[in-house]
């Protein structure tokens, strides 16, 4: 999965990114589907997941909303594990 790193276009009430990432992996066994992925995204952006099948694109929104849990890394929504 390809990642880039974007900053809002315009100045943020908060510097606490809405949605954030850090050294995120997900493992099914010995599959890696989410190798170490780190991201923030702060209110007013837009944030995009391009890839190829299996590249780990719907594991990684999973585990945004809670659906799953990352086999070790941190998500923080608004500041909050």
């Amino acid at each position: 999965m390809t990642t880039f790193n974007s900053t809002p276009s315009e100045p943020t009430t908060s510097p606490i990114p809405v949605l954030e990432l850090t050294h995120v992996v997900k493992r099914f066994g010995t599959k890696e589907a989410v190798a170490g992925l780190s991201l923030r995204a702060y209110s007013g952006q837009v944030l995009a997941f391009l890839g190829p099948n299996g590249a780990g694109k719907t594991t990684t929104i999973e585990m945004c909303e809670g659906f799953q849990k990352p086999t070790s890394g941190t998500i923080r929504v608004l500041g909050i594990d």
